[in-house]
């Protein structure tokens, strides 16, 4: 579970001349992170950052070949074009094929990353086939069709009957996930997970049939395999050694065994060899296992996700995409996530929810502020600021989880937002804008280190309540439900006597931001007459304008005119926080109940649809302050510096790689799918 950015970030100890922004295209922004304190670790833990390291950027085609089955034949088509392409480099199509090429990088596939829509290229089909048949035979380009085509004269010709269509017809796959209420979820879909002719009923049905009754353990049904039509019906493809993306795994194998060596202490070996053995057979059990045994090793310095984790890509919620992260603790920071979850049963006593959904004792929550030092899979480009795993709802309930604070990436998205003019645009008034820039930094954090160390952890499923059943809704809810936890506790007493804010006032400063971000900044994300899909964005959709209106009669907060522009105003910052109460409370209930119907009327009612005049002004606005609304990171390139014996001596990092050369290189030194794998 992750906690996506909000428009204002807080700051950790950087170096003050690192340069943080990088090149900008389409709507996105490139940043740069700095891994603060890596040049102060000892050689063992470099080499374990590096091998783990390693172990992360070798799950990249995975990635893209979960987000569609043509991805990665598209990909290799279109890194051949860009690398070899002898026409003119500086035409209209060349350059609107180069930023389609840094776009379709950025969200691994074809489809954007936040809003789920297909890219329009701004390039023509017959620029486009014209190129790719002048590098075809230079490239050896027929490896992209069926083994039966290699050899034919026709190769090229194929693959453009294939591709065209999907690139350039707006009604073939036009949404990676579709969350439209109604519609067959599977069929409208363009994501890898399921066969194309797969339904929604049926998947379900499959999952459904597979579920053991009355399992106190049960395990995350789906997770790490492909649904297909077999001879005899539906079947999976699990993703593990010598089975789909065998190839990628392998070498992520590899890279974890170079790393155990290396390890902070002998409960990490444990983890890693766990992992290794649920890489290799695939069993889901295994992998609770492997959770739980990471969830409690809190010990060591430096620490990683490696695997199938987030089901977000999934439009029934079932099936995770890879993802990896590699970190280190920052020790001075960390003793903030501490406070909270030294104190977490206080939390859970005095929540605002109906007592039935408390846990009576709270187990197991560890929670870290941490230094990110590579990202990969779908935490890159775009990534998360906190991450709370595992996701297993018996596992968090027995053994508790683990929560993180991604400092130094917090520190980038501050740093590149500090002058751009956003404040000054969308917040009402200047004593607002006072309020948020004392207190935004730290507020933030706080919200960040609430969402994840104790929201996701918080409340439990009462015995009968299978955690699959708000299906599609799920990951909004949940998602919601930590959001709720943190926005209640934040205006408590408690955070002032912990000394995590200065004052009782501070947390006005994230109420506003949030409010403004839910109900009026975040739309600057969508193209004009689209609805909300992303969990995220819909669960933070539902919060604003659910209390918006709740609040209403008492205008508790409000949406006003002023010289042509809408601001958000909240009037008393005691009854938004009793209005949260509410709604967390109502959240967890539908949660804790499984109540689908409340779960749908909750999201689709508060949290999917768009005011297309608010909309077009806020997209006018952001315009005109030449802002991209996405921003995304560059990795920091680790090179390995080896003694007579050929054992690594050193690792320098390096911030020097542009975007379109890491791309690159990572398609050339981690390309480990075959060509054709459907």
């Amino acid at each position: 579970m992750t906690l996506c950015t909000t428009a204002f970030a807080a700051t950790a100890q950087t170096t003050p001349d690192f340069n943080y922004t990088d090149e900008t295209f389409a709507d996105i922004q490139m940043l740069r992170y700095q891994v603060a304190g890596f040049d102060k670790l000892t050689v063992r833990q470099k080499t374990y950052i590096y091998y783990l390291s390693e172990a992360a950027l070798h799950g990249r085609d995975i990635l893209f070949d979960q987000n569609g089955r043509y991805n990665l034949r598209l990909r290799r088509a279109f890194e051949a074009i860009y690398t070899a392409y002898k026409g003119d480099r500086n035409s209209r199509d060349f350059q609107a094929f180069a930023e389609y090429l840094k776009r379709f990088w950025f969200s691994s596939g074809l489809h954007h990353h936040y809003g789920s829509e297909k890219f329009e290229p701004q390039f023509t089909p017959t620029w486009f086939a014209t190129a790719l048949q002048s590098v075809w035979d230079e490239k050896g380009l027929s490896r992209l069709v069926a083994p039966d085509k290699q050899n034919s004269n026709g190769a090229c010709r194929a693959f453009l009957e294939d591709v065209l269509p999907i690139l350039f017809d707006n009604k073939v796959m036009p949404m990676r996930v579709n969350q439209r209420d109604g519609d067959d979820l599977l069929l409208t879909s363009a994501e890898n997970y399921y066969a194309p002719d797969i339904t929604q009923a049926e998947a379900e049905e499959f999952y459904t049939q597979r579920k053991a009754p009355a399992d106190p353990h049960p395990v995350m049904t789906g997770l790490n395999s492909r649904l297909v039509r077999g001879c005899d019906g539906l079947r999976e493809e699990v993703w593990r050694e010598h089975g789909l993306y065998g190839q990628a795994i392998s070498r992520i194998i590899e890279n974890l065994l170079k790393a155990r060596p290396f390890a902070d202490n002998i409960q990490q070996q444990a983890v890693i060899d766990k992992l290794i053995e649920y890489y290799r057979t695939g069993d889901l059990r295994i992998f609770d296992e492997y959770s739980i045994l990471w969830l409690q090793e809190t010990d060591g310095l430096i620490d990683f996700v490696n695997g199938f984790t987030e089901t977000y890509g999934d439009p029934l919620g079932l099936k995770a995409s890879w993802e990896s992260i590699v970190n280190f603790k920052d020790l001075e920071a960390t003793r903030r996530t501490e406070t909270l979850s030294a104190n977490a049963q206080w939390f859970e006593d005095h929540s605002p929810v109906d007592q039935r959904f408390k846990k009576p004792q709270v187990r197991g929550v560890s929670a870290k502020v941490i230094t990110a030092a590579i990202l990969a899979g779908d935490l890159y480009p775009s990534t998360a600021i906190g991450i709370n795993l595992p996701n297993s709802d018996w596992v968090r309930r027995e053994y508790g989880s683990k929560s993180v604070t991604i400092a130094n990436l917090t520190s980038a998205y501050s740093h590149a937002s500090r002058g751009s003019g956003f404040d000054t645009e969308f917040v009402i008034d200047e004593p607002t804008r006072t309020l948020i820039n004392q207190y935004g930094d730290v507020t933030d954090d706080l919200h960040t280190d609430l969402h994840e160390c104790l929201g996701h952890g918080s409340g439990q499923l009462l015995p009968d309540t299978d955690p699959d059943t708000l299906g599609v809704y799920g990951s909004t809810i949940e998602e919601g439900r930590a959001d709720l936890f943190g926005l209640y506790y934040m205006a408590d007493d408690k955070m002032v006597e912990l000394g995590l804010v200065p004052n009782a006032e501070a947390y006005k400063a994230h109420y506003y931001t949030y409010m403004m971000n839910g109900l009026m900044t975040q739309l600057v994300r969508i193209k004009p007459g689209n609805n909300i899909e992303e969990a995220h964005m819909r669960n933070r959709s539902f919060i604003a304008h659910w209390v918006l209106e709740q609040g209403r009669a008492d205008r508790v907060v409000e949406l006003v005119e002023r010289n042509g522009k809408t601001f958000v105003r909240i009037n008393d910052y005691k009854a938004l926080r009793t209005l949260f109460g509410r709604l967390l409370a109502e959240v967890q209930r539908i949660k804790s109940e499984g109540d689908f119907v409340a779960a749908r009327a909750l999201v689709e009612n508060y949290g999917v649809k768009v005011d297309a005049s608010l909309h077009n002004q806020m997209l006018e606005r952001y315009a005109r302050l030449n802002l991209a609304p996405y921003k995304g990171f560059i990795n920091p390139v680790y090179i390995p510096e080896y003694n007579n014996e050929g054992q690594i001596a050193d690792v320098r990092i390096s911030y020097n790689e542009p975007y379109d050369e890491q791309m690159l290189r990572y398609s050339r030194d981690y390309n480990d799918l075959p060509d054709v794998n459907e």
